[in-house]
């Protein structure tokens, strides 16, 4: 940007107003006089031509050209320094005399074609004024001309004026006002100049003087006579040198003060550097020396308390009194603590001097896990928590790795869980993140439902010996080591470990791992080819156990039918697997009538009973044709338990395989999300024949009035007319008045299934739709098929969600998982790439939208309407951080609360779209090349 001095803006600022002020006062007064000079000569104009007109009037009734043309003569030479032509028409705008020649007689005259008008009238031209007077007869009596009409004018006079006299005089005016502008200029120029001479000058002078102050020349002084302020500012700055320069002189002494005490202190702090250096030595030594002292105790009192602990169990075995059993009891039981201590101190002590090895060998992945949780499951039994185990099947099966190290950090964060909770469940889950020719990266986590952590103790977690709260130790017992050999556990693995938790609402640990995976055979494999078409009923009542139990069932290819309860009427199934909770142990009468009743709707039950009720199982199997297994379930003892004794199930019927031929069916699929229509279309022509979308419910209705269809999938939330109102709608039409309509939608919630199913829905999905479930539904509702070869499929959805919904929140810090992607496009790239694009082509109208919200310029509905779309294209296109935030978005609008309270998260929402756009690219483009 330009700077201006002080002389540019003082001449500035002392010209300007003056011209501005010139300017318009010479524009002012030159227009006025111009215009005045113009009306003047009209004037005199007028003042010749109205007495020719009262003049003219007897001539022309006379038709006297003479005595007319003496009467215009006269008035031509008495004004002819202003007068060129003067000329006298009829009423026919004929000439009837003129003063003198003219050489153009028709610019005098009016149109032949108009009347002649009553009134004087002027025309201006560059140099010519023409003035045109009708000449009227003062008695309407007198007789009027032949062919001249009543009361018109007997003719009009014109005359054509000289302005070369006026235009000379307007530009004389003009000249002189000029000339007092530029005079007015000239004094301000002079004025300024004085201006500068007596201001401008001593400041500039004063300017550089301070310039060569601050370049160090203290001994300058400003010198000369100035006036007024400008005195007084240079005396100031002739005292600020002075002070500045006696300001100088003491600082160079303090300085050279300050280094010698500075050279001083230097050598105090080299020589106590040398004094640290040598007790760090020390230090570390006696650290080495510690650890090693630590590692050798460890051993030697692990032997003698391991015969503490042998000999207390084989005294056990003996015959003793009830108080010498409690007392060995206790013994044992103390033993055991100070033995898992002891473990702790001596894992501890060797991470601590780096002596830990770990293993590199192949293991059975799961079975692994389920030793881990086997072992833990007693303890959780005793407190009537629920633990479940939950594996991604795209892990392979055999890894190669640590298996005794991975077993050791799940036992740590398993039994701090279930240490710290009460109620509820304990949910292990492992998710496949990435895979890279043969290695995995797997992300495990443990979640709870136990006390919680807040956010000010979380930060204690990982310190050795220590603890959330001081008083945990007291309560519930430990060293405060297990989470710190965990993490330093994971850390030698080449993985990372942390946490999420909120205070009085649980806790999950999730930690990551890379593992390599491996093609040996690293166990016994279970050939169960012969369930595949099976019918099992699951009796579960909690929903996290039954949604992993179904899951590993389907993958055998089973039919399940999943249920809270048995039914009262008997329904006939291959295998009814009945799950005991942990109450249901002392309620032994209760239990056989269960049993009773499922041993009469399946040839082969299977009861899962608690770790804690082997005395139950005992009971159950000697009494019943039963099969007892404990809880949690194995998948390879369960899998083992149903392939034995296939000699009582009936033999199969011969039926079409579900995935290598379409079924004849005619189906609907009514979404208003592109992005979820596509897909369901898309798994829908993989399973059916014909299918028909359609983006809103008014369209589906009337294709439903006109066109007869199997199976109809509707979605909920539409604008318009949601899902319920075109169920009514279409159930009332005659073509498919008995149509199944099966309600797809991304509201998971409580009771919301009951709620669709009393409005008219006939079945219930929620997305993202797992396509197995997708081929039950349409196997079970099938028209055509033979309906008591399938048992009908309960879809409990909203646990599954919910779970799956917390699992994204708690841990991913990726902003697109593709492989949960691939998983929800049904293992389809191209679908896969097809829908994240159709996500990132729609951010930009959300981003909109939300611009305008936070502008407030648009409404909740469309905000919500747009929001929830965005929600329904986020679960299928692997974006969990985008997805969670439209989630607390929609619930936060749908509560009705208010927009300036949803400002956090609309700024997180479009930093999160933002993110997607990002990274969204280099996936596109690979699919893409």
């Amino acid at each position: 940007m330009t700077r201006y001095g002080l002389r540019a803006r003082v001449i500035t600022l002392t010209l300007a107003p003056t011209l501005i002020i010139g300017l318009l006062l010479s524009a002012f007064f030159s227009f006025n006089r111009y215009h005045d000079l113009e009306n003047q000569m009209i004037d005199s104009g007028l003042s010749i031509i109205e007495p020719l007109a009262i003049a003219s009037e007897n001539g022309l009734k006379n038709n006297s050209r003479e005595s007319v043309r003496r009467i215009i003569s006269y008035a031509h030479r008495k004004n002819s320094k202003l007068v060129r032509s003067i000329a006298v028409f009829d009423y026919n705008h004929e000439l009837f005399v003129t003063s003198n020649f003219h050489p153009n007689f028709a610019s005098l005259t009016y149109p032949k074609n108009k009347p002649i008008p009553q009134l004087v009238s002027s025309d201006l031209h560059d140099n010519t004024l023409i003035l045109r007077a009708p000449v009227l007869a003062e008695s309407g009596v007198i007789a009027t001309p032949r062919g001249q009409a009543a009361g018109q004018a007997l003719g009009y006079i014109a005359i054509e004026m000289d302005l070369s006299s006026l235009r000379l005089q307007q530009y004389q005016e003009i000249f002189s006002a000029f000339l007092v502008l530029l005079t007015g200029l000239g004094l301000s120029a002079i004025f300024a100049m004085r201006l500068m001479h007596d201001v401008t000058r001593p400041i500039t002078h004063m300017k550089n003087m301070v310039d060569r102050i601050r370049r160090g020349h203290l001994d300058v002084r400003i010198e000369g006579k100035m006036h007024g302020e400008l005195d007084s500012l240079k005396n100031g700055i002739n005292a600020m040198a002075v002070s500045l320069s006696e300001y100088h002189v003491e600082m160079q002494h303090s300085i050279d003060q300050a280094t010698s005490d500075l050279r001083e202190t230097l050598e105090q702090l080299e020589i106590q550097n040398v004094e640290l250096d040598i007790a760090k030595k020390r230090a570390q030594e006696a650290a080495r020396v510690k650890s090693e002292f630590l590692a050798n105790m460890s051993h030697e009192l692990r032997t003698p308390l391991n015969g503490v602990i042998g000999f207390t169990r084989q005294m056990l075995k003996t015959q003793l009194t009830n108080s010498q059993a409690d007392y060995l009891q206790t013994i044992e039981k103390s033993a055991n603590n100070l033995l898992s201590i002891i473990n702790d101190i001596l894992d501890f002590s060797k991470l601590e001097a780096g002596k830990l090895a770990l293993e590199n060998i192949p293991f059975e992945f799961q079975e692994t896990l389920e030793e881990v949780v086997n072992l833990q499951a007693t303890s959780a039994h005793e407190k009537g928590l629920e633990i479940t185990l939950n594996i991604d099947p795209e892990i392979p099966t055999g890894l190669v790795g640590d298996p005794l190290r991975i077993q050791q950090v799940l036992t740590n964060l398993v039994g701090n869980s279930i240490k710290f909770t009460e109620r509820g469940n304990i949910d292990i889950s492992v998710e496949l993140r990435s895979r890279k020719e043969d290695i995995v990266e797997l992300q495990f986590m443990v979640r709870d439902t136990g006390i919680g952590i807040s956010e000010r103790q979380q930060a204690q977690l990982f310190q050795a010996f220590s603890q959330a709260d001081a008083s945990i130790s007291r309560r519930y017992g430990g060293t405060g080591l297990g989470l710190v050999i965990t993490q330093k556990l994971v850390s030698q693995m080449g993985g990372e470990i942390s946490l999420t938790s909120r205070l009085h609402q649980g806790s999950t640990f999730w930690l990551t791992l890379s593992l390599h995976a491996t093609h040996m055979p690293v166990s016994d494999h279970v050939n169960t080819a012969v369930l595949h078409q099976r019918t099992i009923l699951l009796i579960e009542a909690n929903m996290q156990v039954a949604t992993i139990t179904q899951r590993m069932l389907l993958q055998e290819g089973l039919h399940v039918t999943t249920r809270t309860s048995l039914p009262e009427a008997v329904e006939k199934f291959d295998y009814v697997l009945l799950n005991l909770a942990a109450n249901h142990s002392n309620q032994l009468a209760q239990v056989e009538q269960w049993v009773e009743q499922a041993m009469r709707c399946a040839p082969h039950v299977v009861v899962g009973t608690p770790s804690t009720a082997l005395a139950l199982s005992d009971h159950l199997l000697q009494k019943y044709q039963v099969h007892c297994i404990t809880k949690p379930l194995s998948r390879k003892k369960l899998m083992q338990t149903l392939v034995a004794n296939q000699d009582l199930l009936p033999e199969l019927p011969v039926v079409p395989m579900l995935s290598s031929e379409k079924l004849p069916l005619k189906v609907m699929a009514v979404d208003d999300n592109p992005a979820n229509l596509k897909l369901i279309s898309a798994l829908l022509h993989e399973h059916v024949d014909n299918v028909i979308t359609c983006t809103n419910g008014m369209d589906s209705v009337t294709l439903a009035e006109s066109t007869h269809f199997d199976i109809i999938l509707m979605d909920i939330q539409m604008p318009h007319m949601d899902g319920v109102s075109a169920c009514r709608k279409i159930k009332k039409t005659e073509l498919n008045a008995n149509t199944p309509v099966i309600a797809v939608t991304a509201h998971a919630l409580e009771g919301e299934r009951d709620r669709l199913l009393k409005a008219g829905m006939d079945d219930y999905l929620t997305k993202p739709i797992e396509e197995h479930v997708l081929q039950q539904v349409l196997m079970h509702w099938n028209p055509y098929a033979d309906q008591n070869e399938f048992g009908k499929l309960e879809l409990v959805h909203h646990e599954p969600e919910k779970a799956e919904t917390d699992t994204e929140q708690s841990y991913s810090n990726i902003i697109i998982d593709w492989q949960m992607a691939l998983k929800q496009s049904a293992n389809k790239a191209d679908l896969a790439t097809e829908m994240l694009q159709m996500l990132v082509d729609y951010i930009p109208e959300v981003n909109q939208v939300t611009e305008l919200a936070l502008n407030g310029e648009t409404s909740r509905e469309e905000l919500l309407h747009h929001v929830h779309k965005l929600h329904g294209s986020c679960s299928y296109c692997g974006v969990p951080r985008l997805k969670k935030v439209c989630e607390t978005l929609e619930k936060g609008l749908r509560s009705s609360a208010e927009l300036a309270e949803m400002e956090p998260e609309l700024f997180e929402l479009q930093d999160e779209m933002e993110k997607v756009t990002a990274s969204a690219a280099p996936y596109l483009q690979t699919q893409d090349s």
